[in-house]
């Protein structure tokens, strides 16, 4: 059973088992609302045997008074237990829910990622969790108790009077059908409700993204309109999901209460024709009013685990996602990377990479140049198995990189890539990235390789300065230094570069290049350039065009061919003689 709950409602183990204990304790805690009922009967029944007797009614009260603080007592435990087990067990679930998520992300390939809208992603971690604490903490579990416990009560009102109790209980099938019938409408709107509101944050996400853009372009008013348009469609979504709810339910709840009057009229008759006593007319009467509470949760619940599932269904499409595995005892015999008859695609029939086959050698530097989109940046990704392909196999060192765990396989792999990622943290603490542990002085000296010390000093807090997000305070050509001084410091065996100087100026990109020269010494490097110049000490170059190798080997002898290679160079030498 706890696999089972695990998988319906996206629970950890623990989760299922402390979901059980919920159910059980407020089962317990609505057949407790019974207790009551049974000291007031109790009472009145002592009250008409003192009359018939002509006794001192008073006689026992300090005995009923010690039973009615008992019961107390007794729901107080019971609350107490039940809360712990409901609200407690829920948050810590919470917690285990979204580090599970983390960790099931963490583990995916990036193609999951790029299929994936980012506010959709960032819904699900934030509100769809935060929704499913409520639904946790105040709606399932009582929506289970509440039906054992309707059960439980059901059946001890048959066996006491069959048609008393179907006076109680007619209207509670009826309620439910009602409830339940409407599941389809309230799916339909509840999911037109998530994308209304996913839409809202796209939208916020896409006007703070390109903020700059559309101030340049004066398109301040357009974007709002836009914004304006989805809010308020997100607003009547919102609305019509909650009447769609709300009438249905309400409307369940107020059928419900018919039970009360018929349960009145069916003891008056009964009582009348002497087949009832008055004191289990009385108590059918208190038992009805305690017991329609209860059922009135059920009916709400049963609503709001509609949409819960909803949520759940979103989630547990991340968490049962196939994740990247691999042997985490890897240690390479060579770093010589290898692409044998790769073949890779984003999505299905969109192919990218068709036949890719060429070695990246320990001690070289292979250069991947070709036209745009010819697939240059996603054989250098998936050579650190970034994605997993669909055919062919890239090798490091003669082992197949998608036996090796990603995060054990990384640790011999440096970055830079043209897109640099800072952390709103210090400069230091950005370069250390790099390597965890690494001592103030090791930063400092990765910091000057890559030549970033110079302008660092130059700051008011100097390696202490704080980044804006993605480090915005800084310039480009700073950032990429920075991002530089992170591969220097990591020092690893394979250096993947993707325009590494793009973004310097010509003085840096020259002392930047030497850095680089002393940190490629002895490794295997894969570089993409467009810039020929900065590839022409290259040791191999591989053309990529339409995801195929049109052709590779030395930069001299690919010249000397009337290929692409050899067009490239001549239009960039072209394209320096341009003049305004």
């Amino acid at each position: 059973m706890t696999a089972k709950l695990q998988h319906i409602f996206a629970l950890s183990e623990k989760g299922a088992r402390d979901f059980v204990k919920a159910v059980i304790w407020c089962f317990l805690c609505n057949i407790s609302l019974m207790l009551p009922v049974g000291v007031v009967m109790a009472v009145i029944q002592h009250f008409l045997n003192a009359l018939d007797t002509g006794s001192d009614p008073a006689g026992q009260i300090l005995f009923y008074t010690g039973a009615a603080l008992l019961v107390l007592a007794v729901l107080w435990v019971l609350h107490y237990f039940q809360y712990a087990a409901l609200y407690l067990a829920t948050y810590q679930e919470s917690a285990s829910r979204r580090v599970s998520l983390a960790e099931t992300l963490r583990k995916l390939p990036l193609s999951f990622f790029g299929n994936r809208d980012l506010s959709d992603l960032t819904a699900t971690m934030i509100a769809d969790c935060s929704s499913l604490d409520q639904m946790f903490s105040h709606y399932i579990p009582q929506l289970f108790a509440s039906i054992f416990s309707t059960l439980f009560i059901g059946i001890c009102m048959f066996c006491f009077d069959w048609r008393m109790a179907l006076a109680v209980l007619w209207v509670l099938p009826v309620a439910v059908l009602l409830t339940a019938g409407s599941k389809k409408l309230q799916d339909a709107f509840g999911t037109r409700n998530i994308l209304a509101k996913r839409a809202v944050t796209d939208t916020i996400q896409e006007c703070l993204e390109t903020v700059r853009d559309i101030k340049a372009c004066s398109r301040q008013e357009e974007f709002l309109e836009k914004l304006d348009g989805r809010l308020e469609n997100a607003e009547k979504s919102a609305i019509r999901s909650e009447l769609a709810t709300g009438v249905f339910v309400c409307s369940a709840q107020a059928f419900l209460r018919i039970g009360l009057a018929t349960t009145v009229l069916t003891g008056a008759g009964l009582l009348i024709q002497g087949k009832l006593s008055f004191l289990y007319f009385l108590g059918f009467l208190f038992a009805a009013a305690r017991l329609y509470d209860p059922l009135g949760m059920v009916l709400q619940n049963i609503a709001a685990t509609f949409n819960a599932k909803l949520q759940i269904n979103r989630m547990r499409s991340i968490l049962e996602q196939p994740v990247q595995t691999g042997g985490e005892n890897f240690v390479p015999e060579n770093f010589d990377i290898v692409f044998d008859h790769v073949k890779f695609a984003y999505r299905e029939d969109e192919g990218v990479l068709e036949d890719v086959s060429f070695t990246a050698r320990q001690g070289q530097v292979t250069a991947l140049v070709g036209p745009s989109g010819g697939g240059k940046s996603t054989a250098c990704k998936l050579a650190a198995r970034f994605w997993d392909i669909q055919g062919g196999k890239i090798t490091l060192g003669g082992t197949d990189i998608q036996t090796v765990d990603p995060e054990t396989l990384l640790k011999y792999y440096s970055f830079v890539f043209q897109d640099v990622v800072l952390f709103r943290d210090t400069i230091l603490e950005n370069i250390r990235l790099g390597r965890r542990g690494a001592t103030d002085e090791e930063v400092y000296a990765a910091a000057k390789a890559a030549r970033c010390d110079e302008f660092i000093r130059e700051l008011p807090d100097g390696y202490q300065t704080m980044v804006g997000e993605n480090g915005s305070t800084l310039s480009g050509g700073e950032r990429q230094r920075i991002s530089i001084a992170r591969a220097l410091l990591k020092n690893a065996p394979i250096i993947l570069l993707d325009e590494a100087t793009a973004s310097l100026d010509v003085e840096n990109e020259t002392a930047v290049q030497e850095a680089l020269s002393r940190l490629l010494k002895d490794k295997t490097v894969l570089i993409i350039a467009h810039r020929m110049r900065t590839v022409s000490a290259a040791d191999q170059i591989v053309v990529l065009a339409d995801g195929h190798v049109a052709d590779k080997g030395a930069p001299g002898e690919l010249y000397r061919k009337d290929g692409i290679y050899r067009q490239m160079v001549d239009l960039q030498k072209m394209s320096g003689e341009w003049r305004l």
